[in-house]
């Protein structure tokens, strides 16, 4: 875990209006376009309360926005209250949730805890993507207006669950692989490709 690396995880907040496209916000990088980015992973999003569970569970205080590598720390909306294509406006953009995120090693090496891969597939606390349907400026502390919501079923918690499951629950992976919202490589992984 003390190697070098190259990683765009390391967030900050900013101040100001950011311009918000359909391959992330301008300033931000993607360090590995390989495995990260791309349309249905043009912003990721992450619940601000839980900041305070982690802070209390390491013991730690340097937890706080961007500490997830996240484009957007949102009040009112976790895991478990955001949906699999959920439209929201943020501002002038319009937002699509297309799929949780995975925790990685880079997740893992950046906090210097080595099995925080699991930990975050066990407490589910890993933020989820969203592709931009409308190119736009936002900027802290506007509200986020849900436009739609076509899938209330598939909480984003429930569809990281289902992909975790997709082998013990085939049917289950199924129903989630016929969402047009889910991200394009979530549903090859699913049917197999």
């Amino acid at each position: 875990m003390d190697r070098a690396f190259t990683s765009a995880i390391w967030k900050e907040p900013i101040s100001g209006r950011a311009w918000i496209g359909t391959l992330g916000i301008r300033g931000d990088a993607v360090a590995n376009p390989k495995v990260h980015g791309g349309p249905d992973e043009a912003v990721l999003m992450y619940a601000a309360t839980h900041y305070a569970t982690w802070r209390a569970e390491w013991g730690r205080d340097d937890i706080g926005p961007g500490a997830f590598g996240e484009n957007l720390s949102v009040d009112g909306l976790t895991e478990e209250s955001a949906c699999l294509g959920d439209v929201y406006r943020i501002g002038t953009a319009r937002l699509q949730v297309t799929k949780p995120r995975e925790p990685c090693a880079t997740l893992a090496r950046r906090h210097r805890v080595p099995d925080m891969i699991a930990i975050v597939r066990r407490n589910g606390r890993g933020g989820w993507y969203l592709r931009v349907l409308e190119e736009g400026e936002g900027e802290a502390g506007q509200p986020i207006e849900v436009l739609d919501r076509p899938h209330p079923e598939w909480p984003v918690g429930e569809v990281g669950r289902a992909m975790l499951q997709r082998k013990a629950d085939p049917e289950r992976a199924a129903r989630l692989a016929r969402c047009p919202e889910l991200a394009a490589n979530w549903r090859e992984r699913i049917l197999g490709y």
